[in-house]
């Protein structure tokens, strides 16, 4: 099966953004699209002694009708989760996106990812779901559950959808951004846009090196890239440069603590997930 590009569809308002950024990247990748809608498993009916409040006789009747009213909002679910997927594929195919599929899939969400992940090049899903009401509500627990469980890259969409032309790379010199810079060398993916290299720390001779590295790797496929160091707490000073720069994409590793240390002092992602205002494409 060939990688694809895997959109999280929702019935948040948030969907029309995850359509759009999926679409975008999968022409950019010419990878086919799918787009994927996830039930929850409905909780079973509670088949408690319910005589003693309901009267003799009456709880099987109760139970057939709750068991009754169960499977009318399960196909009910599914018949929404049909309509939204269709919806979504109209929208991405008159958007230009070709060899779009669909899937609705049952059970918890990070599961299914999980099990599609090795035919995933990218996964693209909201930084809220349906439960967030507002486009600046906290951030959701099952973004990062999918991050941690995840081995690809996860563009974490936020608004509206407009085509990225300045894109910036939180570089740090680990291995997983150094593997980050690779993939910008080799991907189609942000040809022709304006790369900001960015380093979060302190103007030190090996900073500097660093980054002149990822710049020359840059550089040798032909993209030309923009070099900065910013002092400061990593988060605020990224946040501060993709406003001041207009910025329109934030690319960062996931998680660079241990889950441990993270809980203790906090974690660079996490921040950016919680405060940035423009999308992430979150590298493992």
């Amino acid at each position: 099966m060939t990688e694809q590009v895997l959109a999280c569809i929702d019935g948040s308002g948030h969907a029309a953004g995850v359509c759009d950024w999926a679409g975008w990247a999968a022409q950019r990748l010419n990878a086919p699209l799918t787009l994927i809608h996830i039930l929850d498993k409905a909780p079973e009916p509670v088949q408690g002694d319910l005589s003693g409040s309901i009267g003799l006789g009456s709880q099987e009747q109760l139970l057939a009708e709750l068991a009754e009213l169960d499977a009318r909002r399960g196909k009910l679910a599914r018949e929404q989760g049909r309509l939204m997927l269709e919806a979504a594929k109209g929208r991405v195919s008159e958007n230009g996106a070709a060899n779009v599929d669909t899937l609705q899939r049952h059970g918890a969400l990070v599961d299914n990812l999980v099990e599609l992940e090795p035919h995933t090049r990218l996964l693209v899903l909201g930084r809220h779901g349906e439960a967030s009401a507002s486009a600046h509500a906290h951030l959701g627990s099952h973004v990062e559950q999918v991050i941690r469980a995840m081995h690809r890259p996860i563009l974490v969409t936020l608004g509206e959808f407009h085509a990225p032309r300045k894109i910036m790379l939180a570089f740090d010199g680990s291995a997983t951004t150094c593997k980050g810079v690779e993939m910008l060398a080799a991907s189609p993916l942000f040809k022709g846009l304006e790369l900001h290299l960015v380093l979060a720390g302190a103007d030190t001779d090996d900073n500097r090196t660093q980054l002149e590295w990822a710049r020359q790797l840059l550089e040798q496929a032909d993209i030309s890239a923009t070099t900065a160091i910013v002092p400061g707490d990593a988060g605020k000073a990224l946040i501060s440069y993709q406003q001041e720069h207009d910025i329109h994409l934030i690319i960062m590793g996931a998680y660079g603590h241990s889950r441990i240390r993270q809980w203790l002092v906090g974690s660079t992602t996490t921040a950016m997930l919680r405060d940035s205002q423009t999308p992430l494409l979150i590298l493992r």
